[in-house]
């Protein structure tokens, strides 16, 4: 077998199954990145949804023992919506970000990865492989900096020179030995447009994240957020985009070549009121095939409460009234008095200090408090 005839043949097929952009890795350690990992471990930046083992994320011979080439593919998404729905006084609302618009790349991606495996297995029957995607053990940008599909740039994002850092990433690991290709030259230079506009700082300095600062991150955890977040958030429902908005390399990118990645702008750009009184079922029905609901509808609710107290939205009173006083969860009432107590009268607030006598959970006396010493 021509490995190299094989390489030629799996990239044409790449690309004539919709991959963007494809390359080839060595299945070498992953030292630097290894000594990375371990002082973001140190420091406490890891956001605890990665792989816990940093060995497996960046030794390859851990996942396929036989491992001789990895190969790392690209395919990119819109960075623009079309007919984006107006943000109004009356009907105020929310945004998921760009990496959450269209079906959940996920899925996207394992299609096209099972595709290429598919394609090897018919010509070599030996082959092993073992693909992965976001989730997996290894992480996909430091496979992709290798592959040559782009570099890590100072916001932590895979930069390629076609479509910027809107692209999504998967890899598959094999036994075959494929020829490395060449890793690209970084091209931030002296730039630092993502550090200085992060919203809360996460970017330490360029290619260093504190995970646990990140508003991306933060959209997605279930608990309480703290107040200097929560007044960060801004209308953001789920991820953030700042980092990626500002950078010039993605100056006047935007690319629809996916029709599955096609934002429905009612999903993407969602009313917030509605998302206050959606039942499980609904929220599965409207938001279950994108990847922001992977940690189901509580999160997005919060924030759907902490965007309605940005916009000052009075029209959402009675609606936070209720969930301050009769949602089961601590975390969505307490998120409400707080959010009245950005919004609401001093008449309406009055209410609350009725409503507080019926509250046992200590989080949410504490935001009762708060907000009723805030009105004296």
């Amino acid at each position: 077998m021509d490995i190299q005839v094989l390489k030629e043949e799996v990239i044409q097929y790449a690309h004539k199954i919709g991959i963007d952009k494809i390359g080839f890795a060595s299945t070498n350690v992953f030292s630097h990145l290894k000594d990375r990992l371990y002082e973001q471990q140190a420091l406490g930046f890891q956001s605890g949804f990665e792989e816990s083992d940093i060995e497996k994320r960046t030794n390859p011979h851990l996942l396929l023992p036989k491992a001789k080439s990895i190969i790392s593919i690209a395919l990119a998404y819109p960075s623009k919506m079309k007919k984006t729905p107006r943000n109004t006084k009356m009907e105020r609302r929310g945004i998921f970000c760009r990496a959450s618009w269209g079906t959940d790349y996920h899925h996207i991606l394992r299609d096209r990865l099972l595709k290429i495996e598919e394609f090897i297995k018919e010509r070599v029957p030996y082959v092993e492989c073992t693909s992965m995607v976001d989730t997996g053990e290894l992480s996909d940008r430091a496979v992709a900096e290798r592959a040559g599909i782009g570099w890590s740039g100072k916001n932590c994002a895979i930069i390629t020179p076609e479509f910027g850092s809107f692209v999504y990433l998967g890899e598959i690991i094999t036994n075959i030995p494929f020829h490395p290709d060449q890793p690209i030259e970084e091209r931030c230079g002296s730039c630092n447009k993502c550090v200085d506009a992060c919203p809360t700082g996460a970017l330490v300095q360029g290619g260093q994240l504190d995970s646990s600062k990140c508003i991306a991150f933060l959209t997605q955890t279930k608990g309480f957020l703290a107040e200097e977040y929560r007044v960060k958030i801004g209308n953001r429902l789920y991820g953030c985009d700042t980092c990626q908005m500002v950078c010039p390399e993605n100056k006047g990118k935007d690319f629809h070549v996916h029709a599955e990645m096609e934002p429905d702008p009612e999903i993407a750009k969602p009313l917030l009121k509605p998302l206050l009184n959606m039942s499980n079922r609904e929220f599965k029905e409207k938001f279950g095939h994108v990847s922001g609901s992977w940690r189901g509808k509580k999160p997005i609710q919060r924030n759907a409460i902490i965007a309605l107290a940005h916009f000052k939205d009075e029209t959402a009173i009675p609606d936070l009234v209720r969930l301050a006083t009769d949602d089961p969860r601590p975390v969505i009432r307490g998120t409400a008095v707080w959010a009245l107590g950005k919004i609401a009268e001093h008449d309406s607030l009055l209410l609350l200090s009725e409503a507080k006598d019926k509250e046992t959970d200590p989080d949410v006396l504490i935001e009762y408090e708060q907000v009723i010493n805030s009105i004296g």
